[in-house]
């Protein structure tokens, strides 16, 4: 029953974010400046490789959105990989309303 708990368990972003989580939009520069979650950080899907060693060096967990969830999820494998503590948050939108 234990591994049919933490399947399904639902992550709580707004302790996240309110332990100190980095909130991190995945998507393109024009993207972000038409609407995005205050304090988030803005690095690019193609540009998050340049960024692993600030990431890991801030010892902080990740939530990572874009516009749908698709991005993010990228971007989450990506970090997980690179021993980042990543968490998809999905589309921005939904995430905003998530840790309000």
């Amino acid at each position: 029953m234990g591994f049919l708990s933490n399947l399904f368990k639902k992550t709580d972003y707004k302790s996240l974010v309110e332990n100190g989580a980095i909130i991190l939009d995945v998507r393109s520069k024009s993207e972000f400046a038409s609407g995005h979650i205050e304090g988030s950080l803005n690095i690019p899907l193609d540009q998050i490789d340049g960024q692993i060693s600030s990431l890991k060096k801030s010892g902080k967990p990740v939530i990572t959105c874009c516009a749908s969830g698709i991005r993010s999820g990228v971007a989450k494998g990506n970090l997980k990989s690179k021993g980042i503590e990543a968490y998809n948050g999905g589309g921005w939108q939904s995430l905003k309303s998530k840790i309000s």
